[in-house]
């Protein structure tokens, strides 16, 4: 009885307090700023599972002598963040090129496709309300004929978008730059950095990748064809993977604003090791996602999608890709985290970056431009693919690829920082 007593009192005081406090300036109390935009941090991103704070020790297995020696092992501490439970689908990534194809529609076509800007400067913005006509005698697919090949470029005398004509400006910022000491004082937009990319997969990689090996029909129809639509996109560099963080991050900002809620966390790459954390799914001396020692559940049955024996592609029940939810999901929840297809990370390649970086969240980045050394662009790539050996599919294997190269077997998903409550609240 006591304790409701109290309650009451406690919520007709703050009731008094905030009556007092907006008809005479919140009355001299220190009761933190009331204009604050609310904020859900119970909204998890679609298709995404929480990967919770913890630490665990990286390196190399017993097994990998040679490989002990370059990377030793060190205990990491890795703050908890959102991670895609799968890798990023053809169907998903679709979304992001018919997006870019649709914003260059709208400007092409004009009128009523732009909205001017409310404070009359000129600028114009695009009307989304506003559909586009696609169809082959549509009006609006007339003025838009350049996205398109031209006749003697038709396969079939099929009408089909050229990708080449598909072209996005992804920004970033250069944080550690900006804190340096003697940057103190400049213009943000010191920082900023800009890069226009092609954002269509290359097809063509499934033939360049492999001599000798006949793989054009999954260059005609792997990215395009619906049978596909939910198998990992391959194809796309590490440039390209950043673009779409960036358009996914403000595809979400729209979304949050709209709603009147403060602005999120980007999307964006993981670390090389925030993937070694979600990867043992809280297994620390396991050296695959699933636990192991070995490849095989004891039905015999193969646990990932890889090469294993002396080629046997089929014998884990897909010859290149397979969708990506196939197979069980580790402890985290997060699906192919060995197999299928190796993933992209943010983080740059040194073979002896164990030895000298930080405990908690490391964090080895460099931006690689154009004139550089092609060793300072190659970036790590962590899973194993379908067309690996077993040894790529251990969680602390280590490999990389050039940061502008495509590969039919590297895909790649995304993370989001975690911000706010506990992860009681998602439950």
């Amino acid at each position: 009885m006591m304790n409701k007593s109290k309650l009451l009192l406690n919520a007709l005081f703050l009731l008094v307090l905030v009556g007092c406090n907006k008809k005479s300036g919140l009355e001299g109390q220190l009761v933190g700023a009331t204009d604050r935009p609310k904020w859900d941090a119970g909204l998890m991103p679609y298709g995404m599972v929480y990967v919770p704070s913890g630490t665990f020790h990286t390196g190399p297995s017993d097994q990998d002598i040679v490989y002990s020696l370059q990377a030793t092992n060190k205990q990491i501490s890795i703050v908890g963040f959102f991670m895609d439970e799968t890798e990023i689908t053809n169907n998903e990534y679709r979304q992001f090129t018919d997006w870019v194809r649709d914003s260059i529609a709208h400007k092409l076509i004009g009128g009523e496709h732009l909205i001017s800007s409310e404070d009359g400067g000129g600028e114009q913005r695009i009307n989304w309300d506003y559909p586009i006509d696609w169809s082959a005698d549509g009006e609006d697919a007339k003025q838009v004929e350049e996205l398109f090949y031209t006749p003697e470029n038709r396969l079939y005398g099929r009408r089909e978008l050229d990708p080449n004509k598909l072209s996005y400006e992804y920004t970033w910022v250069k944080w550690r730059e900006m804190a340096k000491a003697e940057n103190k004082g400049k213009p943000r937009s010191s920082f900023i950095e800009r890069k226009t990319v092609n954002i269509w997969p290359d097809e063509q990689a499934w033939i360049r990748d492999f001599s000798y090996s006949y793989n054009e029909p999954m260059t005609r129809t792997y990215y395009t064809h619906p049978a596909y639509d939910d198998y990992p996109v391959v194809g796309v560099t590490w440039e390209q993977a950043n673009a779409f963080a960036y358009w996914r991050t403000s595809l979400w900002t729209v979304f949050k604003e709209k709603q009147g809620e403060a602005f999120p966390e980007e999307f964006r790459l993981p670390f090389e090791h925030e993937w070694e954390y979600a990867a043992r799914g809280g297994k620390q001396l396991s050296p695959y996602p699933w636990g192991g020692p070995y490849i095989r559940n004891t039905k015999g049955c193969l646990l990932a999608n890889f090469k294993p024996g002396r080629g046997s592609y089929a014998d884990d029940g897909g010859i290149y890709t397979v969708n990506a939810k196939s197979y069980w999901p580790n402890d985290y929840g997060l699906y192919n985290m060995a197999g299928n297809v190796a993933e992209w990370t943010l983080s740059s390649f040194s073979e002896n970056s164990y030895a000298f970086m930080h405990d908690m969240n490391p964090d080895i980045r460099y931006d690689a431009k154009e004139g550089d050394p092609s060793s300072l662009k190659r970036k790590v790539v962590r899973g194993g693919s379908w067309k690996d050996i077993a040894y790529f599919l251990q969680t602390s294997t280590r490999s990389w690829e050039y940061q502008d190269s495509s590969k039919s077997f590297i895909g790649f998903r995304n993370v989001m920082p975690f911000m706010g409550r506990s992860i009681n609240d998602f439950k």
